[in-house]
């Protein structure tokens, strides 16, 4: 919060907090920039509003990762491979996926 009125003393001061914020704000800005590569993009999410559920699917490039499940009454779940060393972490290459709840959460 900037005061109405600013005494001799504390002009300096209040100058140069702006002007470093202002310095560190444009590096940030050009940190941003750089870091926007495809490939450190997040998870692709589809979602699939039907009458009785809502299912999330992430996709991570191209792979689908994750799928949840959220029915309309009831608690939501995930869908999770039956052996997860097998498909390399693609759900679509999984032979079978079983559902998962979440027990606790802290």
């Amino acid at each position: 919060m900037v005061p109405a009125i600013l005494t001799g003393s504390k002009l300096p001061r209040t100058a140069a907090a702006g002007l470093l914020a202002l310095a560190i704000g444009g590096g940030a800005a050009t940190a941003v920039a750089a870091t926007t590569d495809e490939s450190l993009r997040g998870p692709d999410v589809t979602i699939i509003a039907e009458k009785e559920r809502t299912i999330y699917e992430f996709r991570q490039n191209g792979e689908l990762r994750m799928v949840r499940v959220v029915p309309a009454f009831g608690k939501p779940y995930y869908l999770v491979p039956r052996d997860p060393t097998q498909g390399f972490g693609d759900l679509e290459r999984a032979d079978m996926l079983l559902p998962s709840w979440v027990i606790v959460e802290f």
